[in-house]
Parts: structure tokens; sequence; C-alpha cells
């Protein structure tokens, strides 16, 4: 039976991304986008769910030159789960989307941001 791993989301730049190169030369942007959820909570409040987002080669290139902190973007990517194993010896789970594409789907001007 084949797989099938693909995520697309609609939300809002949580904070500038990071831009780093790795020794042999590839970009990687990390960022997090905020997702408001559709639905209020019992209390009448809506909840707001934040993902770890990768970006790498042109895209992290695109992202870290042309999106900032509350940017409305679109990501599509697929997610990945990775375990790394802490100094104590207990063992961590991270959650990363890695992105194949993302678009601003705002201007600057709209969120106040010029750059």
């Amino acid at each position: 039976m084949a797989s099938f791993n693909k995520i697309i989301l609609i939300g809002r730049l949580t904070r500038d991304p990071e831009m780093r190169y790795t020794s042999g030369g590839l970009a990687i942007a990390k960022f997090a986008v905020a997702v408001d959820r559709r639905f209020k909570n019992q209390q009448g409040e809506k909840e707001t769910d934040f993902f770890d987002c990768s970006a790498f080669r042109q895209t992290a290139e695109f992202v870290s030159q042309y999106l900032g902190k509350g940017r409305l973007v679109a990501v599509e990517g697929r997610i990945e789960f990775n375990e790394v194993e802490q100094q104590d010896g207990s063992r961590r789970r991270y959650t990363n989307v890695i992105c194949d594409q993302v678009q601003g789907l705002d201007s600057p001007r709209e969120t106040g941001e010029y750059g």
C-alpha cells in the first residue's frame, strides 16, 4: 500500500525566520507558523496551533528575504517526526514541517512590516 505525507497550512509567522547555511553551503530557514483553529473551545475562545517549519535552498532564501513576523503565509510540505536523546538519557520527540513551497499571502504594508 502506498503512503502519503502532505500538509498545507495558512497562518502567520510568529517570528522572523532564522537563516543559516551548512558547511556545504545549503541554505536553511527555520520559522514558526500560527494557525487558528476553526472552532472556539468550550470557554468561547479561539485556540491556535503552532507549527515549527524548515525550508531549504531557494525556498529558504525566499522566506528569509521576503517574509517576516506577522506575515500571512501558505506553506505546503510534509510532516517529519524526529526523536533526540537528551543528556539525562530521556528521549524527546520533535515535529517539524519540511516546506516544499512557501507563499506570502499579504503585503508587508498590511502588517506594518517594511524591509
